[in-house]
């Protein structure tokens, strides 16, 4: 069992490297972290700042703040840089996403306005709606990883940082099948060479934290380190990775009414969901080959948490049908509306409604925050590679290649803090509770 002693201290400034630094949940991110710092707000949303964990028997009331039982960063020790292809400062950008108001905004417009996007990597192959003029020179895929290399250690050295994080909040890429160049990190760093098609610019940039020695978080359902290239490359390198596609409005309710409906065996016919979104990333998202990856990421919770090859009369021919409109005049106040048909004693029908009326970056914003903390914490602890445990936050965890994901956010969350406590040396949870009332 690992204790506190053999973990790194969170000693020192960690840098917050971010591919897409100009978009609306990055901005929220950056606006929302200062706004805590100074004490004009509370970090809503965030299980690393405002969550506690039971330690020991329950008659023993101990449940400590998350932040205080594990060595995290402290907010204060945050800074951050990235890249856009847009050249708007944090401040504009914030403004132009329109999440915020003016009023939220003011107190950290100083700090915003300092934080400007170093030239990006574009291929618009990969993001065919959107265009934008803050982009690297370099067409060598060789040339771009290593310009991005040199931006991470422009940033080192300017900032005094002694450790990094990188996540992407970069827009949804086209969709992409994995091909022979991602199958190991030899044929992947020959496609390099040879600019393959099939090398994205998330890869670029996965590549470069990695090599870099820095973990790395996907924030979106691109194809990225859940390959066997970035895989072994992370191995390799002794670095954490995780991901894929933060967990926010509608999946995240699935992912909470699923379980409960396995729960209490209750059959279901039907799930039908749309969304209206009108947000830069709807509008990436209006493309139907970006549309695709991220259909893939919303599709795939159900199958695995209600399990239809096990329960094949209750699940076994469920219609699950995603959708996503974009429709600017709603901009990040997206909408997502369920339709859920399920059935009970004697297969009568009924229904449940869900129409989530939420705020896509006000979510997202505190989960990067959380996944930046924990990614650091595992780095320090030396647990390099895959970090299913931080499943919580994803669409589509990525795990070992012979198991499946685990979606059920119950489950998740225990496995989130069983691993804090099993880096702490406490006892695991499991609920079991018959110690209580039968003594040996």
């Amino acid at each position: 069992m690992r204790r506190e002693e053999e973990i790194h201290k969170a000693e020192g400034k960690l840098g917050v490297l971010i591919p897409g630094i100009g978009g609306a949940v990055s901005t929220t991110f950056l606006a929302g972290v200062e706004a805590v710092r100074r004490g004009l707000a509370l970090p809503i949303g965030s299980l690393a700042q405002m969550g506690t964990i039971r330690l020991g028997k329950r008659y023993e009331y101990r449940a400590p703040s998350i932040r205080e039982f594990v060595s995290l960063a402290r907010l204060d020790d945050l800074v951050f840089g990235g890249w856009d292809i847009f050249s708007d400062n944090c401040y504009e950008a914030a403004l132009h996403a329109k999440v915020l108001k003016s009023e939220d905004l003011e107190p950290a417009r100083s700090f915003l306005e300092k934080i400007q996007p170093w030239p990006a990597v574009f291929n618009q192959a990969f993001v065919r709606n959107l265009d934008g003029s803050n982009v690297k020179a370099e067409t060598s895929y060789l040339e771009l990883a290593e310009g991005i290399k040199a931006d991470i250690d422009t940033f080192r050295q300017k900032n005094e940082v002694s450790r990094c994080v990188m996540i992407w909040c970069g827009s949804t890429e086209t969709y992409l099948e994995p091909t022979d160049v991602h199958n190991s990190l030899r044929s992947f760093e020959e496609g390099l060479e040879k600019n393959d098609p099939s090398i994205s610019p998330s890869m670029l940039y996965a590549y470069a934290a990695l090599t870099s020695g820095i973990p790395y978080i996907n924030g979106a359902p691109n194809l990225t380190v859940d390959i066997p290239a970035m895989e072994e490359l992370a191995e390799k390198q002794q670095v954490a990775i995780a991901g894929k596609d933060f967990k926010t409005g509608q999946t995240l309710m699935k992912t909470i009414v699923a379980p409960g409906l396995k729960a209490r065996m209750l059959g279901l016919t039907g799930w039908y969901s749309t969304n209206i979104l009108g947000n830069r990333d709807g509008l990436v998202l209006d493309d139907k080959d970006s549309f695709k990856t991220k259909e893939g990421s919303k599709l795939a919770a159900l199958e695995t948490i209600l399990q239809p090859g096990t329960y094949p009369e209750l699940y076994g021919d469920f219609h699950h049908k995603v959708a996503i409109s974009y429709y600017p005049p709603r901009g990040d106040e997206k909408e997502g509306w369920d339709c859920i048909d399920i059935f009970g004693w004697l297969g009568y029908p009924m229904q449940i409604k869900v129409d989530f009326l939420c705020r896509d970056s006000i979510l997202a914003a505190p989960l990067v925050l959380d996944l930046v903390l924990f990614m650091d914490l595992a780095q320090r602890a030396a647990m390099t590679g895959i970090q299913e445990w931080l499943s919580f936050y994803f669409k589509t965890p990525q795990c070992a290649p012979n198991l499946y994901s685990e979606h059920d956010l119950f489950i998740q969350l225990m496995k989130l803090k069983n691993t804090l406590r099993y880096l702490m040396g406490e006892t695991q949870i499991t609920h079991l509770g018959l110690d209580y009332y039968y003594q040996s």
